[in-house]
């Protein structure tokens, strides 16, 4: 096998290779962060944030002020623990509802109905004891989704959220996760009434993830994409002696 070939599959099973925390290998890391590997460690980001039992006192290089023996502490203690959701060892997150044994892996919250807060202590809690929403309302009969346009159920559930400002904006889970992907920190608002500090928070705290950074049609690629000069003729019939592609310098 060429030399080429050769680095191309070992990158490829670097990027495969699933994480310790985990048992994921390729995850959005919009959503569980990115994945290191280093000393024959591999974690993302997020599953390191949420694991039990771990917090950061040291400045490691490579490791987020997480310490390597600590992390591998957890992992070994997490391979006797199964998880609530898909029935496989190796679950680090436990809820923090302190009556309860269960756990669960990261990727897993959303299939199992559990929620997970990207904020403080990065807190996880099971489907029996996750939080629930601040609205006093159910949606009205035949109510879609401000973002999808489609149907959304007819009470408040983890599927289907409200606002807490207005309590008239609807949205599938989903759909808010997404868009708050997109709108980052500085855009992320109630697409009704606008409210921005009170929804964040609900979001916040029922396990909406917001990035802290500026919306992704903010970026340079985006702007770019918006100053560029058009520089040929669409027309069915151009009627320029100089053809489609001829521009004058001004004008």
């Amino acid at each position: 096998m060429p030399a080429s070939a050769c680095a191309q599959a070992a990158g490829n099973g670097q990027r495969s290779r699933a994480c310790q925390l985990c048992l994921q290998a390729e995850l959005d890391p919009e959503l569980y962060g990115w994945k290191r590997q280093q000393d024959g460690l591999c974690v993302h980001d997020c599953c390191l944030y949420f694991a039990s039992d771990l917090y950061a006192v040291v400045s490691v290089p490579g490791w987020v002020g997480y310490c390597f023996s600590h992390i591998q502490r957890v992992i070994n203690n997490a391979a006797q623990k199964i998880c609530c959701v898909c029935g496989r060892s190796g679950a680090t997150i436990d809820c923090w509802e302190l009556s309860c044994g269960r756990s669960f892996h990261l990727p897993c919250a959303l299939r199992g109905e559990c929620i997970t807060q990207y904020f403080d202590c990065f807190s996880g809690f099971c489907s029996q004891h996750r939080p629930q929403q601040a609205v006093d309302r159910d949606p009205e009969p035949h109510t879609d989704c401000l973002l999808c346009l489609e149907a959304v159920d007819d009470s408040k559930s983890y599927s289907t959220m409200g606002c807490p400002a207005c309590q008239h904006a609807w949205f599938h889970r989903r759909c808010i996760q997404g868009h708050a992907l997109r709108a980052g920190i500085s855009a992320f608002q109630c697409l009704l009434c606008r409210d921005k500090e009170l929804f964040q928070q609900e979001m916040l705290r029922m396990g909406i993830r917001i990035p802290s950074r500026p919306p992704a049609w903010e970026t340079a690629e985006a702007v770019e994409s918006l100053l560029a000069r058009h520089s040929r003729c669409d027309a069915s019939q151009c009627l320029c002696p100089g053809g489609r592609e001829r521009a004058e310098v001004e004008g």
